[in-house]
């Protein structure tokens, strides 16, 4: 997906914060690497745009679907490495984080990426969506998916992990996160606010996977609330992010 698919968030943020929407690498207006669809490239992709930036503290980094793995391989590599980071608070959206039951998969999806890919990304990227969308909006998020090179796609749904990964990840993550979901990841969620008090978890019952967009003024109340709460707890997560304890 491009980054321009956050639109309603990019707007309703910007007039009081600066907002950074990255175009991950063979994604959006970003470089068709040749190399690097790794969960640990695309980590350090996040890590050198914050510092080219030159983000200060305090960041709240959000994540969907597989940028949920990425932002907690970023977290995680920096906390290995003793790294400081300017990250106070996560938002991860609508992906598994390696508690409950793995979710289910369409073991054809591969098959049907290579042999129909522009009728399968099609399908995918309108079952995104529970509520209505412009249908031209929807068609250039369609071009703008087919412009990843196919073996990228690939790549980057295959990588190999243990799912406790994830779950270890973010259970040492002392930030304060927002877990937002649609049913498929009710389990998960359910099961992650009893791990830690600060994670901070919500259902977003009826909508489909770009949650953000189909109920886009409930998912800028929750990510506001969390960029409240990073404001006033940033001493201790500084103290986490200088390897303290990503």
């Amino acid at each position: 997906m491009p980054a321009w698919v956050w639109k309603s968030q990019i707007e309703h943020l910007a007039a009081n914060l600066r907002v950074l929407a990255l175009d991950p690498r063979g994604q959006g207006r970003s470089e068709n690497a040749s190399e690097g669809y790794t969960y640990a490239r695309r980590a350090t992709d996040i890590a050198e745009l914050m510092a080219a930036a030159r983000c200060s503290a305090p960041v709240v980094l959000v994540g969907w679907s597989l940028g949920v793995l990425e932002s907690l391989q970023y977290l995680h590599d920096a906390r290995q490495a003793g790294t400081p980071t300017p990250v106070r608070g996560l938002v991860l959206v609508d992906n598994s984080v390696g508690v409950g039951d793995p979710p289910t998969s369409d073991p054809t999806f591969f098959s049907r990426l290579r042999s129909k890919r522009h009728e399968t990304v099609t399908r995918f990227v309108t079952s995104m969506f529970k509520r209505p969308v412009d249908p031209a909006w929807r068609a250039a998020l369609i071009e703008a998916a087919l412009r990843t090179p196919l073996q990228a796609s690939i790549d980057l749904l295959r990588q190999p992990r243990p799912r406790e990964f994830w779950r270890d990840a973010l259970l040492a993550t002392p930030l304060p996160v927002l877990y937002a979901y649609t049913p498929k990841f009710a389990q998960q969620g359910e099961i992650m606010k009893t791990r830690r008090a600060a994670i901070e978890t919500r259902l977003f019952a009826d909508a489909g996977h770009a949650l953000f967009v189909d109920e886009a003024a409930a998912f800028n109340d929750a990510l506001e609330h969390i960029v409240l709460r990073t404001a006033h707890a940033p001493a201790a997560a500084h103290a986490a992010s200088g390897g303290a304890s990503r």
